[in-house]
């Protein structure tokens, strides 16, 4: 795509966001009707992201977003969060139900992958969905994200600590103390650069990545007879104790659906943290490049990583193994549990370190978007300017150490017990995540609106596919649905109501839609018309601060440029 200059951008079709941008000298919070066409974004000073001050670097280059891309996608919900899911659904029910998820975060991540190739702009879909739908989609959107990766980042710290209980009982060290140690870790790490913090989640995910390969390849293994047992498996646990599990003792078909549903809320935690790139594009040396290479990527590491992975666990472990989703540690995870079935002793000492290792990486991660989800809200005027500020390398400290006051509520696990605070968080974020993927699918059908309106030719995009569309209205659906039910099982028993279950699932959506709807009753916003939809602003100045991908050199080189 050509370099375009501020005037060149004046004679491209489509209008200016009319109803979008503030007159100057609005207050704080995003547009309403009749603004000033020239003045900045949902502020009243003009902070692009880009090269003013107290602005983001372009520090992270193209292996660091591919590897990114798949980092948020593995962690604790794949290593640990399968065993639920496997004895809520048995073997079938879990491959459906990761299946099914996948397919819509498949479908979800094709429209983010087209908008943040193509503005690849400071909150990315968060800046998308008060841009191209509606603001007070955008005012949730940045509000919830801010808030639900703090919070993961505080269920991936009290993951950290129950891991450590897999050597270590809580009786003899304290979980506060590896808490802390995990924490001051993560919080140092945020406050250096993004290149910094690109290396390091660079070198933890490609831990994640090389573990659960290794792992799907001892599955296969262990399936096939190579463990020290012997015993060959193929598809015996299908057949006993079955294929489909029944949901707590209910007979029929009835029980196996319920079984298989169960597994949806599992499935869009552990699928969490994939959208993570839409964000980080900002600070891509190249996003024009990194993004479309991560999402052609991506498509492939969902369908080996969790589709051919929770395929094999279900050929390895039966179902009904009293240790599956009996606690948040490695002795409940399926993948130690087969392998202490086939009589291997030391590699379950091996995945623990791993895993302990993924929940670390996973909790840098969170607070990073958490952080820049709070500096995109200064960014639009939403909270004080105090939270634009950087330092000389370009990282927002002052939101780094405020988000960081969020996950200290893992420190609750020392008082009632990691497992149940890991549940309780895992409940929270997965229906959180699944609000925001609905606000993504929403925001990527305002664009492709826009650019049908406003004449726009996709085939000049980075990055395009066929099926975004029908796949952005299809996930957006499916997503509601799965949020709807998400929290069945608290009504089958009314007298002993689960209070907890039902609050944790069914509050980060009715949050959600209070911040929406409350905006848009204060602010009196409106969906934006197609034609009124920015498309243009901020692109001569992107392209103009991108770095070139330099040719690759040695077998080094090379292989890095094929790979990432």
């Amino acid at each position: 795509m050509s370099k375009l200059t501020s005037d060149q951008e004046k004679n491209l079709p489509g209008t200016t966001q009319t109803g979008v941008y503030p007159a100057t000298g609005v207050g704080n919070g995003y547009a309403t009707d009749g603004a000033n066409i020239n003045a900045p974004e949902y502020g009243d000073k003009p902070y692009d992201g880009i090269h003013s001050e107290n602005s983001l670097h372009r520090g992270l280059k193209p292996r660091h977003v591919s590897l990114i891309a798949i980092g948020g996608v593995i962690g604790t919900g794949l290593f640990i969060g399968t065993g639920t899911a496997l004895s809520n659904g048995g073997p079938l029910g879990l491959w459906l139900g990761f299946s099914f998820v996948g397919i819509l975060v498949f479908f979800m991540m094709l429209g983010l992958g087209e908008m943040a190739a193509y503005l690849p702009i400071t909150g990315g879909q968060l800046t998308y969905a008060g841009r191209f739908f509606d603001p007070a989609l955008g005012f949730a959107m940045i509000w919830s994200t801010t808030i639900h990766w703090a919070l993961t980042c505080a269920s991936e710290m009290s993951a950290v600590a129950v891991l450590v209980n897999y050597w270590i009982e809580p009786t003899r060290v304290n979980n506060a103390v590896w808490i802390t140690i995990c924490y001051v870790v993560i919080v140092a790490l945020n406050l250096t650069t993004s290149g910094v913090y690109g290396e390091t989640e660079f070198i933890f995910s490609s831990i994640k990545v090389l573990t659960i390969i290794g792992l799907i390849i001892l599955g296969i293994a262990i399936d096939c007879g190579a463990g020290p047992s012997g015993h060959y498996l193929g598809f015996h646990y299908w057949k006993e104790p079955g294929a489909l599990a029944q949901y707590e003792g209910i007979g029929g078909s009835k029980g196996q659906f319920l079984g298989f549903w169960a597994v949806m809320t599992q499935a869009a935690f552990s699928y969490g943290g994939v959208e993570f790139f839409g964000i980080t594009a900002a600070e891509s040396a190249n996003p024009r490049f990194s993004i479309p290479r991560a999402m052609k990527q991506i498509y492939f590491r969902i369908g080996i990583f969790y589709i051919l992975g929770t395929f094999i666990l279900g050929l390895i472990v039966p179902f009904d193994n009293d240790r599956l989703g009996t606690a948040s540690n490695a002795a409940a995870s399926p993948w130690v549990i087969a392998i202490q079935l086939s009589g291997i002793k030391a590699l379950p000492h091996i995945i623990n370190a791993c895993l302990i290792t993924s929940a670390w990486s996973a909790g840098n991660a969170d607070l990073y978007i958490s952080s820049r989800s709070l500096y995109n809200m200064a960014h639009k005027g939403l909270v004080p300017k105090v939270f634009l500020r950087t330092h000389r390398y370009g990282t927002p400290y002052v939101a780094v150490l405020t988000m960081a006051t969020i996950p200290l509520l893992a420190y609750m696990t020392v008082s009632n017990g990691a497992a149940k605070v890991f549940g309780w968080f895992v409940n929270l974020v997965a229906v959180m995540g699944l609000v925001e993927w609905m606000g993504i699918c929403l925001a990527y059908i305002g664009f492709r609106r826009a650019m049908k309106a406003q004449g726009f030719d996709r085939s000049t995009l980075p990055y395009r596919h066929p099926f975004a569309l029908f796949g952005a209205w299809f996930a957006l659906f499916a997503f509601g649905i799965i949020i709807l039910f998400s929290a069945w099982t608290v009504f089958r028993d009314t007298a002993n109501f689960d209070r907890a279950t039902f609050i944790t699932n069914y509050l980060p959506a009715v949050f959600f839609l209070a911040l929406y709807f409350g905006y848009k009753l204060i602010r009196r916003t409106k969906i934006i018309h197609p034609m009124d939809v920015d498309l243009i602003s901020d692109i001569a100045e992107i392209e103009a601060t991108m770095e070139e991908r330099p040719p690759a050199h040695g077998f080094k080189g090379r292989l890095q440029a094929a790979l990432f």
